[in-house]
């Protein structure tokens, strides 16, 4: 999304290869934790050039 402007849920679904309705989920959840951004006209917004994300994954 970076870099690509406004985009519907059913485009994120589509450049993704995934259901609409889990994409839906999925940026529900990144719009309340302020990662996404909504527009005026619904569309959905990905408002940085890059994103740097830092976490270790430990054995259950």
């Amino acid at each position: 999304m970076t870099g690509a402007g406004e985009l519907s849920i059913r485009e994120v679904a589509r450049r993704a290869g995934r259901d609409i309705k889990a994409v839906h989920g999925d940026v529900t959840a990144l719009l309340l934790c302020g990662l996404l951004e909504k527009s005026d006209n619904g569309k959905v917004i990905f408002p940085y050039a890059s994103v740097h994300v830092d976490f270790m994954l430990h054995a259950a």
